[in-house]
């Protein structure tokens, strides 16, 4: 028997640099119910804290985040 193919992303958010990222991912907010998220760095250092646990994962291109449905995080650029 074969595996389904992993399901496609159903949206992307654009490229954000230090000065483009927007205020609203820099404050607590969640992923809607359902919806994974994946967080990824393209160059430089991102901070991702995930609020509920006080968990925080520095993100460089080598590392990303993976963001679980309804989980309330914020990200700070980092440099």
């Amino acid at each position: 028997m074969t595996e389904p193919p992993p399901p496609a992303p159903y949206r992307s958010s654009p490229i954000f640099d230090e000065h483009t990222l927007p205020l609203a991912l820099r404050r607590d907010h969640r992923t809607k119910q359902g919806v994974w998220g994946v967080i990824r760095v393209l160059s430089g250092q991102l901070k991702f804290v995930v609020s509920e646990t006080g968990e925080v994962r520095m993100l460089d291109p080598n590392t990303s985040a993976l963001v679980l449905p309804d989980q309330l995080h914020y990200v700070e650029v980092v440099g």
